[in-house]
Formats: C-alpha cells, structure tokens, sequence
C-alpha cells in the first residue's frame, strides 16, 4: 500500500463522511482555534504578571491568599452534599457506639457489683466455691484494679457522668473493703 491509501484505510467515522473541501475547512478552524487557545494563553500570562505586580505594590501576601483560599475552599467542602452526609453518618456511628459502650459498661459494672454483693450464692457448686476463694486475691490484684478503673473511666466518657441506681461503679479500686448494700430481695 502506498502512504495515500494508508491514510484513507485509518480515517475515523467521523472524517469518512466529510468531502475533502470540509476536511479542509474543517482542519483551518482547528488550526485557527489552536491559535487562538496560545494567544489567550499569553495573555492570560501577561495579566497574571500584572496581577501579581498590582498585589505587590499593595503589600498583599501571597500567604494572606493562601489562608483566604483554603478558608473559601474548608468552607465549600463543608456546606458539600458529600461531607453532610458523612459527618451525618459519622455523627450516627458515635451515638451507636456511645450506645453500644454504656450498655457494655452498664453490664460489666452490674457483673462486677453481683460478684461482690453475693460472694456465696451457690456456694455448694464447684465453680462457686472456686470463684469465692480466688475473689479475694484477685479483687486486690493490680490487673483487676486496673480493668475496674479503666471500667469506670469509659463509662464516665461514654455516660458523661451521670450515675444512676444498679449503674453506680465503685468509688475507688480501694473500696474492696467496705462493705456494699444488700441487693437480695430478702
């Protein structure tokens, strides 16, 4: 194939159509638009510079337009569909959690109570008896102090607080001692 054919054979849909008087007429436009994108190119250029000079000579830093800049753009992203709608679903994630960790602490706290409130109950089972025996040692172990402040300080996070009835944390991981109410019905 001679290089006439092969462009023949490689021409788009598109030109195939056209007669060779649009092609040409075609091709002028395009070429008289790539000049037209390089002389606004230049000019756009030239006025940056101007801008630039004017700032200057007004004393505006281009760090004052950075923080105006980044101010506008903060502020677009934050009034954007896009992160109204996570900071919706983040804002639910932390209430579920919130949720989810008071009823965990709740729970554990009452477990905690039971445990030191009914020592005995079931005292004949083995489990019982094993369980009572080891209370005592590991209610003054370290581990145990530690898990039961790290209880009450996620709880007072989590609840912000507020302390009500059967969800009361012991005053201190010292407070062993002292004797709790009775919480049996009789």
């Amino acid at each position: 194939m001679d290089s006439a054919s092969q462009g023949v054979v490689h021409r788009t849909p598109a030109v195939e159509g056209l007669t060779e008087v649009e092609e040409e007429e075609l091709r002028a436009e395009l070429a008289k638009v790539e000049e037209e994108i390089v002389t606004l190119r230049q000019v756009l250029a030239a006025k940056e510079r101007h801008c630039g000079e004017l700032k200057r000579r007004l004393g505006l830093s281009t760090l004052g337009e950075l923080k105006q800049n980044l101010s506008r753009s903060w502020h677009d992203v934050q009034v954007s569909t896009a992160y109204k709608k996570t900071q919706e679903t983040l804002s639910q994630a932390g209430q579920k959690t919130s949720a989810a960790l008071s009823t965990m602490g709740s729970a554990i706290s009452r477990k905690l109570g039971d445990m030191r409130a009914h020592p005995f109950s079931q005292s004949f089972s083995s489990y019982s008896i094993r369980h009572s025996i080891s209370m005592p040692v590991m209610r003054n172990s370290a581990t145990f102090k530690s898990f039961e402040d790290r209880v009450g300080t996620i709880k007072s996070k989590v609840v912000g607080g507020r302390e009500n009835g059967s969800d009361n944390l012991p005053s201190s991981p010292g407070s062993g001692d002292q004797t709790l109410p009775d919480h049996a019905p009789f």
